[in-house]
């Protein structure tokens, strides 16, 4: 039981210095058919040629599973489920409707 703690509190200690040291450049890959491309991080990938990249992008933007909801927005739980409120709804920032609280 004590081992336990000791390695939770360590891991609670030592965890944010080690995500720090990590290494946040992309990695230069190819494709199946031998496209150049960086992979990020964070899952996301694009070429290294800006041309297609840049063609990628076009291609990209006409799906709305694409396009992201801004951060000034509230709502849309879980990524699009329900929901979204944008800046200037009547509803929006409007607190609680619990009139206990108003």
């Amino acid at each position: 039981m004590k081992a336990a703690a000791l390695i939770l509190i360590l891991a609670t200690v030592a965890g944010p210095g080690l995500a720090a040291e990590l290494d946040r450049v992309p990695l230069e890959a190819l494709t199946v058919d031998g496209q150049k491309v960086h992979l990020f991080p964070n899952g996301r990938w694009e070429y290294v040629d800006a041309a297609k990249a840049a063609a990628a992008n076009e291609v990209a933007a006409q799906y709305p599973e694409n396009k992201t909801r801004p951060i000034e927005a509230q709502g849309g739980l879980f990524g699009g489920i329900g929901r979204t409120i944008m800046p200037g709804d009547k509803d929006y920032n409007r607190g609680s409707l619990n009139p206990k609280i108003r």
